[in-house]
């Protein structure tokens, strides 16, 4: 079973371009003030983020998605959890999904640890009963019972991370997407962490990893893509690609 398929996806912005709200302000006052050279349209140049991208992740697998900074990680990872949308292309997810990126974001500081995991909770698909079954499961693996009831200001930006983990990886998700997150406190909480999904792994979930710790890769994942300044170079055995990556040659791209 295909869990995610990406079918010639491509992701562009706009470089350039207008001022919006002097260059709207000219239009609507139409004055001599506003419509100086300065605030005219500039030339606009497309700018793809990810351009012509292809792959298949089934049921049980993990695939790595490795490449230089810039390179389209990130934005292939913000289309698999639709917090943007392709320009091109189509983007297929089926099972649940929790993602492991940006942790904490939509924390509200003047709330308790308690109120910020009901709500966050809520948000990534969990019924209040489940999140009610599950929350002492939660404070636990988060070793936050001491400042649960407090409100989230009072935490330090290492305690937010371990909240934020600890509520993402109970939604019992089917596919877990995994973005550089494990600065999530001290090195007995980050071995934690990965033990945790090291655990998912070998339990069959479906994963696709960003990160440049090729030893974690290895852990986690069974064949990778290499992106290149949007473009997909390499596809195929996990091993295969970090070899080519690191030596910066890439054979034929395999199909997807």
């Amino acid at each position: 079973m295909e869990r995610i398929r990406f079918s010639g996806v491509s992701k562009h912005f706009s470089l350039g371009g207008r001022r919006l709200v002097r260059s709207h302000l000219a239009d609507l006052f139409q004055t001599d003030l506003l419509k100086k050279d300065w605030l005219r349209r500039a030339p606009t140049k497309r700018f793809y983020a990810l351009r012509d991208v292809s792959f298949t992740v089934r049921d049980g697998e993990g695939l790595a998605v490795i490449g230089a900074n810039g390179a389209g990680k990130s934005t292939l990872l913000n289309l698999a959890t639709q917090l943007c949308y392709p320009d091109e292309g189509e983007v297929s997810i089926h099972g649940r999904m929790a993602a492991l990126l940006e942790l904490g974001s939509g924390f509200h500081p003047d709330l308790t640890g308690e109120e910020n995991l009901c709500i966050n909770a809520s948000l990534l698909g969990l019924s209040r009963k489940r999140t009610k079954q599950l929350a002492t499961s939660i404070v636990d693996f988060s070793e936050l019972s001491d400042f649960i009831e407090q409100p989230l200001r009072t935490y330090s930006t290492g305690m937010v991370l371990r909240l934020a983990f600890s509520v993402a990886i109970h939604t019992e998700p089917e596919i877990l997407l995994i973005d550089e997150v494990l600065a999530v406190g001290d090195q007995k909480f980050q071995a934690k962490c990965i033990e945790r999904m090291l655990g998912f792994r070998q339990a069959g979930m479906t994963m696709l990893c960003v990160s440049h710790s090729t030893d974690l890769l290895r852990q986690m994942c069974d064949r990778a893509i290499w992106l290149d300044r949007g473009q997909m170079v390499m596809h195929g055995a996990l091993e295969e690609v970090i070899s080519a990556y690191h030596s910066g040659v890439a054979p034929c791209v395999d199909s997807a």
